[in-house]
């Protein structure tokens, strides 16, 4: 049987795993893909927008640097392809239709903005900043800001110029949103606004760049799925619930039926959460919200691991203390939590 005609529905997660991405045989035609970027084009259309960018098969979503084309994560092409990609990751960025459709609409925003050349404008600069300002490894983000909109998680629109640009840009794209409803007196609108302008006054024209390179496409994917999941979950390792679990588990101990009357871990945190909260932000000079969804995060894992207190509460608030400061300065030199 050959690479392009292989139901990957039938190979074993061993024989799967050794397959290179760039064999496997995958569109986005004749997939529920297709279907989500024909209402995208759709969408455009509805709105007046002329330009079509061009959707392919990558290794995550992405709209390359300057290039007006739109990447598609590769694993949303096939179910047993999101399958693995659940099992690896825990989620499947984009596998539902609405999560994709968010994800298409701010991708196209990219591609538009980069289509026309809308990041060398001087109005543009003015609203959203300076494009060619450099990525940080992590963004500083207020979580209750009104001069961003809020379309993608961890409010993305805050991390970059380009980013904001296409945060707003996909919120006025999406059918059905009110914002000028939802962002009346918010700073945003003007950004909001500064779209619906700029877009009736380009969206007939034919674009400056029509086509573009679309970087890291399938074709391209060399490496093994195995080694992909190696990498990606390296990458991503403190976004996996058993993160935290080697620390907690010297401090905590899970529940069984010998330990007597059993003090939940989940309880002790929360008891002395301020006091924590407070120490590590006077020792670190961290936001609070930062400090706060950690701990957040700890009694979670905590709650699902079902551990309690079998030590003494000064120790363990030490111990506890301690982690979570060298987590933060790890975050704040880093941008991770996980020290390199």
């Amino acid at each position: 049987m050959s690479g392009k005609n292989i139901d990957l529905s039938r190979l074993s997660e061993e024989a799967l795993l050794k397959k290179k991405i760039a064999e496997l045989p995958l569109q986005i035609e004749g997939t529920w893909l297709e279907e989500c970027v024909d209402q995208l084009y759709g969408e455009l259309e509805e709105k007046g927008v002329a330009f079509r960018p061009e959707c392919y098969l990558a290794d995550e979503w992405l709209a390359p640097d300057k290039e007006p084309v739109v990447g598609i994560p590769f694993f949303l092409a096939d179910p047993a392809l999101m399958s693995l990609e659940k099992k690896m990751m825990y989620e499947v960025e984009g596998g539902t239709k609405q999560w994709c459709m968010k994800l298409l609409r701010h991708e196209a925003g990219h591609a538009i903005n980069y289509a026309y050349r809308l990041y060398r404008r001087k109005r543009w600069q003015e609203i959203f900043g300076s494009f060619s300002v450099e990525y940080d490894d992590v963004y500083r983000f207020m979580p209750y800001s009104k001069g961003f909109v809020r379309h993608l998680d961890k409010h993305y629109a805050q991390c970059h110029p380009d980013e904001d640009f296409a945060e707003t840009f996909a919120v006025w794209l999406t059918p059905g949103s009110d914002w000028k409803t939802e962002y009346r007196g918010w700073k945003a609108m003007e950004k909001l606004r500064y779209v619906e302008r700029v877009m009736e006054e380009i969206g007939g024209k034919e674009p400056l760049v029509a086509k573009g390179e679309k970087h890291w496409r399938l074709s391209r994917l060399r490496i093994t799925l195995k080694n992909y999941y190696k990498k990606k979950r390296d990458f991503w390792a403190e976004e996996f619930p058993d993160f935290h679990d080697s620390y907690l588990l010297k401090i905590f101990t899970e529940r069984s039926e010998d330990i007597k009357k059993p003090y939940s871990a989940v309880k002790f945190i929360r008891k002395h959460r301020r006091n924590i909260l407070n120490n590590v932000a006077a020792c670190t000079r961290e936001r609070k919200f930062i400090i706060n969804d950690l701990l957040n995060t700890l009694i979670r894992r905590c709650r699902e691991r079902n551990l309690c207190v079998c030590d003494d509460e000064m120790l363990i608030i030490g111990q506890l203390t301690a982690y979570v400061t060298v987590l933060i300065m790890n975050y704040i030199y880093t941008g991770r939590f996980r020290g390199e």
